[in-house]
């Protein structure tokens, strides 16, 4: 499905980066569910892309970009603005990771990370947030990271990023309010496929390991990150802004 150049609105509308795959897959089920139209953006696999929309119908448009390229996120909110109107949603997940000992690590490493996970979603806002303001509403959600709290081994370029990322969202939730709510969801240990390959969560013995961290006893779900953001875009959340929601559970009490 492309996005309709008939220049109406198509009633709620929600843009979620990284949205056909993963947590972000999450992310426009349940948005679909809430009764938006979505717009999942997605940097390559056209196959994920086409599977997320034979799944949600109508309802949800995947749409090819690099958030890293300003000019082509310029593109993207232009034919999303003139098409479909004004996001009531924003989620910036897309995001890389690309592990490397620091003194080891490229420019090409460094900038490819930060270029996604920082200026991706500043792009994005800098692009959609004035038309959010000018209609008196929205909601911008960052999915943030754990490590932009607390460091870890061979993340520099994910961490510094993700930490860059939580200070964006206070900043722009102090120049977009009132009418505008800025806020970061911070995954914990999510079961997704990205997760398994990268910490070997379905290694029993690394499972059982990585849980002795966890108060709740287990890994959590995308369902549940996607339940957290259904609060955050909510009705609920109305008086919550510039916060981090950290979906975690128990393990980092922050």
């Amino acid at each position: 499905m492309s996005v309709r150049e008939t220049g109406r609105s198509v009633g709620r509308i929600a843009v979620v980066t990284g949205g056909t795959k993963g947590i972000g897959l999450a992310f426009s089920r349940k948005l679909v569910k809430l009764g938006y139209q979505v717009v999942a953006l997605y940097r390559h696999d056209p196959e994920a892309a086409r599977v997320a929309t034979a799944e949600l119908g109508d309802a949800c448009t995947a749409l090819q970009a690099d958030v890293s390229d300003s000019a082509e996120v310029n593109r993207l909110a232009d034919r999303v603005l003139t098409g479909l109107g004004t996001p009531h949603v924003l989620v910036n997940n897309a995001g890389r990771n690309i592990d490397r000992p620091f003194a080891e690590m490229s420019d090409e490493e460094w900038h490819t990370v930060l270029d996604t996970n920082l200026s991706g979603p500043f792009y994005m806002a800098r692009a959609f947030a004035p038309a959010m303001r000018e209609a008196g509403q929205g909601s911008i959600v960052n999915i943030a990271a754990t490590t932009g709290i607390r460091p870890r081994f061979n993340g520099v370029n994910y961490a510094a990023s993700k930490a860059g990322l939580l200070h964006l969202t206070k900043c722009l939730a102090l120049e977009l309010a009132p009418h505008v709510r800025v806020n970061a969801l911070i995954p914990g240990m999510i079961d997704t496929e990205d997760m398994q390959m990268r910490v070997r969560t379905a290694a029993p013995e690394h499972r059982a390991s990585m849980l002795t961290s966890i108060p709740q006893d287990r890994i959590g779900t995308v369902e549940e990150m996607a339940a957290a953001l259904e609060f955050l875009v909510g009705d609920g959340a109305e008086y919550i802004t510039g916060q981090k929601l950290i979906v975690d559970g128990g393990q980092f009490m922050w």
